[in-house]
């Protein structure tokens, strides 16, 4: 098995290959070798079977991108692709095609990933493609949602992203006037119709700025107390939507607020850290959360 330390070791040099092939450099494979200290094979590897999807032209100098591609890479899809060259099934439909699709900014607008792990839609890869075709061309869709307590149908939805949120892929679109997610998975009976619908910027905007699958425009702004013992951990990282440090404490606490679209957004991560977490603000969510905890102790 790998380490940590060979796979950022792999990311780092497939993303400087796929910088200097889009700045339209000439790979060597010779000196690169040389330059990254590995064996020839390695990289006849990487340009042969992980650079697979790209269109490259092989000369007597070396290596070098289709000139039509040429500076149609940026930094950030240079390093997605670096990872995706060892996380192999991130994508449902992870081919030489699709891949090259990838590098074509439209494609890409419809979908949007967040994090590294992913969920196995090998079984849906029609409705993915369904969807994304949907989304690019601002067709309204039809479909049944599965739920705990039955499925329910949608008509006239308008799709608008495939998110990949921790892992699993949600399609976000708005139902009528509200914007929800659907989990993929769940996703049945899918018709593409012929209408089409504007975009609205707005939306657009705030799903690119969402750090949760909760789209719910109306948000409430939750203030926690954080005790020193886990404090460091939420200045490190976010670990609320919307994150934003509110004051230092003496103690060495802290106070965090953050904005929600329902409480269950926010009451799993609070029960995680219990006792060194705190609701302060709405009083009525500690409330709630204390309600849980002593039923909970009732039925054990």
């Amino acid at each position: 098995m790998s380490s940590h330390a060979d796979h950022d070791t792999l990311a780092h040099r497939l993303t400087q290959m796929l910088v200097r092939l889009n700045q339209g450099d000439k790979l060597q494979p010779h000196a690169l070798a040389q330059e990254f200290n590995v064996n020839l094979r390695t990289i006849q590897r990487d340009l042969n079977e992980r650079f697979a999807y790209l269109p490259l032209e092989k000369t007597e100098v070396g290596y070098q991108l289709d000139p039509s591609y040429l500076g149609k890479l940026h930094y950030r899809d240079l390093e997605r692709f670096a990872c995706m060259a060892g996380i192999q099934r991130l994508y449902p439909v992870l081919s030489n095609e699709f891949l090259r699709d990838l590098l074509d900014r439209r494609i890409e607008s419809a979908l949007l990933v967040k994090g590294y792990n992913y969920e196995d839609l090998g079984d849906r890869t029609h409705t993915f493609q369904l969807l994304e075709q949907a989304i690019l061309e601002r067709q309204t869709i039809s479909f049944r949602y599965q739920k705990e307590a039955g499925s329910k149908s949608y008509t006239e939805a308008e799709p608008y992203k495939l998110i990949n949120h921790c892992g699993v892929w949600y399609l976000a679109c708005m139902d009528g006037d509200k914007l929800k997610a659907f989990s993929v998975s769940k996703i049945d009976r899918l018709l593409v119709s012929n209408d089409t619908f504007e975009s609205a910027p707005h939306i657009e905007q705030l799903l690119r700025d969402e750090d949760s699958i909760w789209l719910n425009e109306k948000k409430t702004e939750v203030v926690l107390k954080v005790a020193k013992e886990a404090a460091g951990y939420f200045r490190r990282r976010k670990l609320i939507a919307g994150q934003v440090l509110e004051k230092e404490l003496e103690d060495g606490g802290m106070l965090v607020s953050g904005k929600v679209a329902h409480p269950n957004q926010i009451l799993p991560i609070v029960r995680y850290w219990i006792p060194n977490v705190q609701i302060i603000s709405p009083e009525g969510l500690q409330a709630e959360l204390n309600q849980q905890l002593h039923t909970y102790l009732e039925v054990r």
